[in-house]
This record gives C-alpha cells, sequence and structure tokens, in this order.
C-alpha cells in the first residue's frame, strides 16, 4: 500500500472505530439498533470516497490527546505521520513526496515538508474527507 493509502486507511480506520465505540454507547442507553444498521451500509462502499464523512480534524485532535504529547500536526508533516504512528523519517517523507508528485527539491526539507503537508490534507478532502479549509 501507498503511503499515502496508509494515511487514508488510517484515518478510516480511526474513525471507524471512534465511531464503532459511539454507536455501542448509544446502544447500551436504549437507542434503538436500526441505527447501527445503516452504519454498517456506508462502510461496505469505501470505493467511491474512501473517507467519506470523517472528520480528519476531529480524529487527528483526538489522536493527539491520547498520545498526551505537543502535537503541531495542523501543519507539521511529521507530526501529521508520528500521531498516525507511520515512519516520519526523512526517506519516508521523500517517498511520500515522490508518490504525490513533489518536484522541487527533496534536500529542501523545509520547502518539501510544506508542500506535502498540503497536499495531504488537499488529497485527504478529494477523497471524501472533512478537511476545514484553512488545512488545505
Amino acid at each position: 500500500m501507498s503511503i499515502f493509502g496508509t494515511i487514508m486507511s488510517k484515518l478510516s480506520d480511526y474513525a471507524h472505530a471512534a465511531g464503532h465505540a459511539a454507536t455501542q454507547a448509544a446502544a447500551a442507553v436504549g437507542i434503538g439498533t436500526a441505527q447501527a444498521a445503516p452504519a454498517a451500509a456506508p462502510a461496505a462502499a469505501p470505493a467511491a470516497a474512501p473517507l467519506a464523512k470523517v472528520d480528519v480534524e476531529k480524529v487527528l485532535t483526538e489522536l493527539a490527546a491520547k498520545h498526551g504529547q505537543p502535537s503541531n500536526w495542523r501543519v507539521s508533516i511529521v507530526d501529521l505521520m508520528k500521531l498516525l504512528d507511520l515512519d516520519s523519517s526523512l526517506t519516508a517523507r521523500k517517498a511520500l513526496a515522490a508518490e504525490l508528485g513533489f518536484t522541487g527539491d527533496t534536500n529542501d526539507s523545509a520547502t518539501m515538508n510544506i508542500w506535502l503537508h498540503k497536499q495531504v490534507m488537499k488529497k485527504l478532502a478529494e477523497n471524501g474527507g472533512k478537511v476545514p479549509a484553512d488545512l488545505h
């Protein structure tokens, strides 16, 4: 799987795990199970929009809170990748840059990292993720 594909997969997994927990909690307080059944249907059709209705900001904010360490994922591709338990080394970021079509100098890591963060957020939005406009 591509690095970007892994980013999407992890975001989707975290979002669905959180959604699943919410569904179980709702069932525990007596909300009808009819609401839980439709939630399974969209998961069966991720081909059109792999991140359909995934609130990227919410997922990453919750992950940052759980990690208990400062995270600047809103501007840092390194912090974003770390939150998702991905390799954030320069080698991994260069591979992600190649995958996403970066045409600049990969030895200029500051410029590459800024471009990578914007591209990742843009592509998450293009793939159905809910990403605030100021992040892409």
